[in-house]
């Protein structure tokens, strides 16, 4: 109501057209690709512009999946076993060019994958040539993704797809030390933290005596105390020692580690995460030896957790509640 439109300049009016005229032949092949689809056309014409269409959009989950229907149904039957292996090299590249502008985006990842696991046997009479090949190029390729970004979760889960199918041999050392690289450059790696509780898990099922389990486990506590000490707010870092912690089986463990965060609590006396995991952990304690005094320390926790945090103070108020009903712990004046 009464402002006098502005004129739009030369440029600016030149970038509103190409971006209308962008939007116009998006539409337009996006009609024709999926109406091709209707029509259950699998000819290499359609392959080629869900290529098209794909680099426009390669979040266009159903066009991958008619991609991947032409290539199974109309291309690869007519095909020799070599011509197949280059078509997949090709759809291969079509991915790593998707995922430098979109690493995070599960359809194009999901592909690849697909890619991977229809390779042919050969060349010749070696029935696994190319797929050692193209499977240990493809660790190669995800160790670059990152080092672009090494907190991207879909190339770390995609990372551990590699590794289990892989023909390349790549023990647990090997994984431990990579993950050990990551969060030495960056603590707040929580896809690194959790790698290594999977290559744990590994380790521990696969037979490792106690000794050697507590061996390593107490190597962990070492490298997560480092980095609770380098950044105490970083929230990956208390969950990967809660997870070491697990059920608090172990007594002296368990008192160990207490001590140990009341320690950086004296430097860090309004870190959240330290109030929290000393209540979670004298909740554990309190499971194994009820103590009235430590039941009172958790509720004092919980009250200081409530000034600290106040965007969640229900909840320290509802863990208040739970553990006083649970221990039958006299109500205290912070708790309603």
């Amino acid at each position: 109501h009464g402002p006098k439109r502005s004129k739009e300049s030369p440029e600016a009016l030149q970038a509103r057209r190409q971006r209308e005229l962008g939007i116009a032949q998006y539409t337009a092949l996006s009609s024709q690709v999926l109406g091709r689809r209707n029509a259950q056309d699998i000819s290499e014409e359609s392959l080629n512009l869900t290529a098209e269409l794909l680099a426009m959009n390669p979040e266009f989950y159903t066009v991958w999946n008619y991609r991947r229907h032409v290539l199974s149904t109309g291309i690869f039957p007519k095909r020799t076993a070599g011509e197949i292996n280059d078509i997949l090299a090709g759809d291969l590249a079509l991915t790593m060019a998707a995922l430098r502008q979109h690493p995070k985006v599960y359809w194009i990842w999901n592909h690849r994958r697909w890619c991977l696991e229809h390779v042919p046997d050969g060349p010749g009479d070696d029935k696994d040539g190319w797929r050692k090949s193209v499977w240990t190029r493809e660790l190669y390729v995800v160790e670059k993704m990152l080092d672009a970004d090494a907190r991207n979760f879909m190339a770390w889960n995609y990372r551990r797809y590699v590794l289990a199918r892989s023909c390349a041999h790549h023990s647990p050392s090997h994984e431990l030390a990579y993950t050990t690289r990551k969060i030495e450059a960056n603590f707040s790696n929580f896809s690194a933290w959790h790698q290594r509780s999977k290559i744990y898990v590994v380790l521990w099922q696969n037979g490792v005596d106690e000794d050697e389990r507590t061996r390593m486990r107490d190597g962990e506590f070492e490298l997560v105390k480092q980095a609770m000490y380098t950044d105490p707010a970083d929230q990956s870092v208390w969950l990967y020692h809660r997870w070491l912690i697990g059920l608090g089986t172990s007594h002296d463990v368990l008192e160990r580690e207490i001590k140990g965060i009341e320690e950086l609590m004296e430097i860090e006396p309004d870190s959240k995460w330290c109030l929290d995991t000393l209540v979670h952990y004298k909740s554990l304690l309190l499971r194994h030896t009820y103590s009235d005094a430590l039941a009172h320390e958790c509720i004092e926790l919980l009250s200081k957790l409530q000034q600290l945090d106040p965007f969640r103070k229900r909840r320290y108020i509802d863990m208040g509640l739970c553990l006083m009903w649970h221990f039958n712990v006299t109500r205290e004046s912070d708790f309603p």
